[in-house]
């Protein structure tokens, strides 16, 4: 199984990235691949701007990255209730390069922040939004208050939290085992 993951923010020390690349290592066995939005330096999207130049080769080749996917671990960071202005012009980009983005692709959404929130807003809009563009969310998980109840080295510390992610973790793992079972049938 190949996993991309990331983090939906283009800071260098970006909590969602750490949650992102943590929840990545979770899947023993899988090939992991982190991607950094940082890597893919893009122009801000203007229709006049894909008019005059097209679209940039770094924002098609993050949409391939995501497409050789079984499963995009994505953790969304919340600036002022929405999606951080590198992501979503990344976002905007590859939609147009790939009309619905995550088409066919399988999500396991997560949001964290230093707030009580986790970054809820985000999460919710990214609910609404990425089936439009075709994804197939599989888990969702929005983490509260970050630098209270995680660790890179041992993860969640919050008993209720750490139930409640672990058996979204776990959902994820079995959607790939039932779908392996049912091909060797």
């Amino acid at each position: 199984m190949k996993i991309v993951a990331f983090g939906a923010s283009n800071s260098t020390t970006s909590i969602n990235k750490a949650f992102a690349n943590y929840t990545a290592h979770l899947f023993e066995g899988a090939q992991i691949e982190l991607l950094d939005l940082n890597n893919f330096p893009i122009p801000i999207y203007s229709p006049e701007l894909e008019s005059s130049l097209g679209i940039p080769e770094q924002a098609i080749l993050f949409a391939k990255k995501l497409a050789s996917a079984n499963l995009v671990i994505l953790s969304l960071a919340e600036y002022n209730g929405s999606y951080t202005p590198a992501f979503k012009n990344m976002f905007d980009w590859c939609s147009r390069a790939e009309h619905k983005l995550f088409h066919k692709l399988k999500l396991f959404l997560l949001s964290t922040s230093p707030g009580a929130k986790g970054a809820s807003c985000v999460m919710g809009a990214a609910l609404r939004e990425f089936p439009l563009h075709g994804a197939e969310i599989l888990a969702a998980f929005s983490l509260p208050e970050y630098y209270q109840h995680f660790s890179t080295e041992t993860g969640i510390n919050h008993p209720v939290l750490k139930q409640e992610y672990v058996h979204q973790v776990e959902d994820v793992k079995n959607h790939f085992i039932v779908n392996q079972e049912q091909q060797k049938e």
